[in-house]
């Protein structure tokens, strides 16, 4: 009689319970027999348990990182779309100057000829439209005066003595300062007021 026939004799007489008693020594006597069975197959599944969770590990870092790569890239072109213009901005600033101080010069000349009303007129607007073009683009001007000194947005030039203002605050501005959506692109030059000595 063979060991799968006394297997099909204790299962007809056994009770269910009994049977899966029997079914699982007969498999541990199985496992027994089988060579690789033991503390060599033990060792072997810990050695690649092991080596799963290590590339496992491997991975969700190359994962992280390429997600923490990918944060970088969208954050720069973010920045570059937002800040592309300031070079060009900051080369601009000068034309835009020396507009606004020929605008101002021209205006205190109290002339009535019509050529040069005409070119006052035409250096106003043409100022005005360069004015709305950088605006569009992001820059917004920084004239602080009346306001309190700010060392972020402003570089003082001066402190004079100013009974009429409150102490610390902007007097003068003497070169106006920009800001490229919300980042100083140039200070303000400007003239602040302190207490009166004694």
């Amino acid at each position: 009689m063979t060991g799968s026939d006394n297997e099909n004799d204790l299962e007809k007489n056994a009770k269910p319970d009994e049977v899966e008693l029997v079914n699982a020594s007969v498999e541990d006597e199985n496992l027994e027999d089988h060579p690789s069975a033991g503390g060599e197959g033990t060792s072997e599944l810990a050695a690649a348990l092991e080596e799963v969770a290590k590339y496992r590990d491997i991975a969700l870092r190359a994962e992280a990182e390429m997600e923490n790569v990918r944060r970088r890239a969208m954050r720069d072109v973010e920045h570059a779309h937002k800040y592309g213009l300031e070079k060009l901005i900051q080369n601009l600033l000068p034309v835009i100057d020396s507009l606004e101080k020929g605008v101002e010069s021209a205006q205190q000349v109290n002339t009535d000829e019509g050529a040069t009303k005409a070119i006052v007129e035409g250096m106003s607007l043409c100022l005005k439209m360069l004015s709305d073009v950088m605006a569009k683009e992001g820059l917004d001007v920084v004239d602080p005066v009346g306001e309190p000194f700010d060392p972020n947005l402003h570089q003082a030039m001066s402190m004079i003595e100013n009974p009429d203002m409150e102490p610390n605050s902007v007097v003068a501005v003497m070169q106006k300062g920009y800001t490229l959506n919300e980042r100083l692109v140039r200070p303000a030059m400007v003239m602040v007021s302190k207490a009166p000595a004694g």
